[in-house]
């Protein structure tokens, strides 16, 4: 997934005429996800239903941490902190009469699935932190949910089964994070915490600005929560993010000012480079300390400056290297382009595996994350980081064929016209990186009207906690399988 530092995108079931379907149901979620937090249903000119509970019997789960259930009138609703199978209270918390849909939070558990836990963060739950979604899961539940996701949106929007996709189903965990239920793994080393009026930092609750003040975020990597960023107040601070390197002591903290406001004395209790980001151009500009962090992936270090993207788990750089090396299985002399390429993570990759004679085209639209990867692949002499979107630049290379593509796009997607251009150039494999399934789905579907299917795909659960998934498909030509 690229462009996010912290934080974070056929053949349905039948069902009667008169009821929403299921799967068009879902579908509109995730345009509405793609929109960006839009309000829930369309237009709400009949009664506001906020704050009346219906008991429901809640149905299956949903792309974007909920599921579904039904009211005795028949409304969909979407509701959060419940799991599949359960009866629940649940307390409309967005949406109207005539609305297509309503949000809604389980505020009352009547008959509890076998997956649940007791949350263990105590900011979980109805009207508290947004950031979490199935802490209240069994962790080997919350994978079997997450491929539950990815199976039906490869269904409903590629057309594909998870044997046809050759995914066997399941959501593997990273290495460290298989624990048992109650137990939650440190994994988030970016936080970007919010400040409420009084200066004390929190999370925000979902889909609302409002701020929940913590004292400590139990995903958080252990090296955010040395900092003590909670232990202290923040005035006119509007955010505090802190960054914690993987490959590296770095810490980091960029603090964005509420307007007029001035930078308090920065006194952690652990060392950090202080950065602001600025209130006229969102700039984000060094106070003290270096400009960036140094990470490490694929025996590689790699700097990344502020506001850069790098994956948020410790073991996510290096799960994904692997995954898109092995799917790839990069040859001397191949030429290869790496799409949405950030600071050089896949670029570095492959040019160290193609030789002497090989060459690898990276494009990225971030110009500071270009600055980067071109200090981080300097020693590649055969590596060329191109800076735009890649929409724009790679019509312009004149590039006409390639050997292997990888593409991270962000959530969105790549898109029909990037897609179709990428299948015209005969790349023997394509290594696809989605944080968002819906949109791989999507773009596997652009990819088959372009010549290619799946060979391989694999789920990582990257983002434990949440409902966030991180996926890699490899694809190939239909007439030129291995």
């Amino acid at each position: 997934m690229q462009n996010e530092s912290t934080s974070p995108q056929a053949g349905e079931s039948q069902a009667k005429e008169s009821e929403v379907k299921e799967s068009e149901v879902k579908e509109s979620e995730v345009k509405e996800t793609q929109a960006g937090e839009s309000q829930a249903g369309e237009s709400q000119a009949g009664e506001d239903l906020v704050g009346r509970e219906y008991e429901v019997e809640v149905g299956p789960v949903a792309h974007g941490g909920h599921c579904i259930a039904r009211t005795s009138e028949g409304q969909v609703l979407f509701v959060r902190h419940t799991l599949p199978g359960e009866k629940v209270v649940a307390r409309v918390t967005e949406g109207g009469s005539d609305s297509r849909f309503l949000r809604a939070d389980a505020v009352t558990v009547v008959e509890a699935s076998k997956d649940r836990v007791e949350a263990p963060c105590p900011y979980a739950g109805p009207g508290k932190c947004g950031g979490c979604d199935w802490q209240h899961a069994k962790p080997g539940a919350q994978r079997r949910l997450k491929g539950e996701v990815i199976a039906e949106q490869l269904q409903r929007l590629a057309g594909l089964t998870p044997e046809e996709a050759g995914w066997d189903g399941t959501v593997m965990p990273a290495e460290g994070d298989k624990l048992p239920p109650g137990e939650v793994p440190a994994w988030r080393t970016r936080v970007q915490y919010a400040v409420d009026a009084d200066g004390l930092v929190g999370l925000r609750k979902h889909r609302s600005h409002e701020v929940q003040p913590i004292d400590h975020c139990l995903i958080a990597a252990p090296g955010v929560s040395e900092l003590g960023i909670e232990k202290q107040d923040w005035p006119q601070m509007a955010t505090v993010e802190a960054i914690s390197a993987t490959g590296s002591h770095d810490r980091q903290v960029i603090l964005t000012p509420r307007e007029g406001g001035r930078l308090p004395l920065v006194e952690l209790d652990k060392p950090v480079s202080v950065l602001r980001v600025d209130e006229k151009d969102g700039g984000v500009h060094r106070v003290h300390g270096r400009a960036f962090v140094r990470e490490r992936a694929d025996d590689r270090t790699y700097r990344v400056g502020s506001g850069g993207f790098w994956q948020v788990h410790p073991q996510a750089a290096d799960t994904l290297v692997r995954a898109v090396m092995q799917g790839l299985l990069p040859r001397k002399n191949d030429m290869a382009l790496d799409l949405y390429c950030g600071v050089g993570l896949f670029a570095g990759a492959i040019g160290q595996r193609i030789g002497e004679k090989g060459a690898v085209l990276g494009i990225e639209s971030g110009k500071r994350a270009v600055e980067d990867a071109r200090h981080n692949l300097k020693d590649l002499d055969r590596v060329r980081i191109e800076h735009g979107k890649v929409d724009q630049v790679l019509p312009r290379t004149g590039i006409t064929e390639c050997d292997l593509i990888v593409l991270d796009p962000p959530r969105a997607g790549a898109g029909k016209a990037t897609v179709k251009h990428l299948a015209s150039l005969g790349a023997r494999r394509i290594a696809y990186v989605a944080c968002d399934p819906a949109a791989l789905a999507r773009d596997i579907a652009y990819f088959r009207d372009g010549g290619y299917k799946v060979r391989t795909l694999r789920a990582f659960d990257l983002f434990p906690m949440t409902a966030h998934v991180e996926c890699v498909a490899i694809l190939e030509p239909v007439a030129k399988g291995l």
